[in-house]
């Protein structure tokens, strides 16, 4: 009897611990199929997820991960109504919230992953959220706002080992691979220069802010300004800044380099296997009218950059030059390669520059040529070695839905340990604009001195500019009171 009694309590506490557990997890218990019936969908099947941010690129985030009967979205969270009105149709049943953190508050238990979409200064605080209550993640490129934010975001997402993918969807493309793979192969010799340059900006950059001109618009109905700003200093509403063009502002938005500079730099980050730059330093474009008035840049990105990063060398004692140019500035081309006939009107480019020849490259790494044509016209170039997505970049999403079906380890083309470091890259680029543009006042009280121009010592490890104290203000930003 005492045998019996103490099997009974033994089998109610696997029952408790088994519900609490799976209730901790937001997870289910695995039913045999056949349990249950021709057609019927396990549960451990089904990825419920959420989405914070509806409109925009969320539009095509929310289409691409969504897969009819087998997922669902079970929560939806967006700041501005007009933005999500589609998918609250789309998903009448699925509870619909304008801050996060009400939505993680009631809905938590039923989400197993989250699709964060909104501007770059919302996106870590967001996703760390969803982090810590072991949801996965998907996060809009650039990952994060500033270099701190990116090392702890990555960090976090692998010690609660949670399935993670950044929006930079070059990342899972036919044309990444495909250069990867010519890099590596080493037919460019050592490769000792990498040029990239972007199209952007395609919104206002160098420009007066609404801010700058004292000039405010009433909110309009749907639209919870505060808690649009989030973690950004307060600010009245202007239409200047959302939904689209907040990219241009400091405090809301990474530039054009933040905007294009996780699907560029990203192939050359993974052909050469760059670690953390050694050093940065940069030139800006500008308007010259208000250059020496201190009102363009404080709040607004400048119109063009021009960053060079220095990377350590495989072979001791040399380093790799990486460039970026935006806003109309490109580097100039290997002799027989013309941006018209080569790159014709795409976003940008990118070009690989060896002691054995050059490799030319649009977006995502697509249509790869090599320079000199003559030299390479007979040679047979390598083969991309890790097998695609389904249905090329435009499967980035569903890789991370399946990813997170299978669970913490499944490989996914942009997880945290890839995109972390690299969001770091990009954005050591900003911190030296950023730096280049801190102004002080001269001594005599006239004119301007501009200290942040000089090349940045940069000690990864540490996320500390050794040489230039004042731009370490810019690793990490601070958040409003309240966030």
């Amino acid at each position: 009897m005492e045998n019996q009694q103490a099997a009974n309590e033994k089998d109610v506490k696997r029952r408790d611990f088994l519900k609490t557990g799976a209730l901790a997890a937001g997870s289910f218990m695995i039913v045999p199929r056949h349990v249950l019936g021709k057609g019927f969908i396990a549960p451990s099947d089904k990825l419920n997820m959420a989405a914070v941010g509806c409109g925009g690129k969320a539009d095509v985030n929310i289409r691409q991960a969504y897969n009819g009967g087998t997922d669902n979205f079970v929560a939806l969270c967006d700041v501005d109504d007009r933005q999500s009105e589609k998918y609250r149709k789309q998903f009448p049943k699925a509870p619909y919230y304008k801050d996060y953190r009400k939505m993680l508050e009631k809905e938590a238990q039923h989400i197993d992953a989250v699709f964060v979409t909104t501007p770059d200064h919302m996106h870590f605080p967001i996703a760390m959220a969803c982090i810590d209550l072991g949801k996965h993640v998907y996060v809009e490129k650039p990952l994060t706002k500033d270099i701190w934010e990116a090392r702890n975001l990555t960090l976090a997402a692998k010690k609660r080992k949670v399935v993670t993918q950044m929006g930079n969807q070059g990342s899972s493309s036919a044309g990444t691979r495909q250069t990867e793979a010519i890099v590596q192969s080493g037919i460019l010799g050592e490769v000792h220069t990498i040029e990239v340059w972007t199209d952007r900006p395609v919104w206002p950059q160098g420009v007066k802010s609404p801010k700058d001109r004292g000039e405010s618009q009433p909110v309009p109905a749907g639209v919870d300004w505060d808690l649009w700003l989030g973690t950004a200093p307060k600010r009245d509403y202007h239409e200047a800044y959302m939904p689209f063009r907040w990219r241009g502002y400091w405090d809301f938005g990474t530039g054009a380099l933040g905007d294009m500079g996780c699907h560029f730099i990203d192939v050359p980050f993974r052909a050469m296997k760059l670690g953390y730059p050694t050093s940065v330093e940069c030139s800006v474009g500008s308007v010259y009218a208000d250059f020496f008035q201190q009102a363009f840049f404080d709040d607004v990105c400048p119109p063009s950059t021009s960053i060079h990063l220095k990377f350590a060398s495989k072979t001791k004692g040399k380093e790799i030059s990486f460039s970026w140019y935006d806003g109309g500035i490109r580097p100039q081309l290997p002799e027989g390669c013309d941006y018209k006939t080569i790159f014709g009107s795409t976003d940008g480019g990118m070009l690989f520059i060896g002691t054995k020849g050059i490799l030319s490259a649009e977006m995502f790494g697509e249509k790869p040529r090599l320079w000199p044509e003559k030299k390479f016209e007979n040679v047979k170039v390598a083969a991309p070695t890790r097998a695609l997505v389904q249905g090329n970049w435009e499967g980035h999403q569903q890789q991370f839905v399946q990813a997170c079906k299978k669970g913490y380890g499944t490989y996914t083309s942009s997880s945290f340990d890839e995109s972390g470091p690299l969001t770091e890259i990009v954005l050591m680029g900003n911190l030296a604009v950023r730096s280049f543009l801190l102004r002080e006042n001269k001594a005599d009280g006239k004119g301007v001195n501009f200290p942040g121009r000089q090349k940045l010592i940069w000690d990864g490890d540490n996320m500390k500019i050794t040489n230039f104290d004042a731009a370490n203000q810019f690793v990490k930003r601070d958040y409003r009171t309240g966030w």
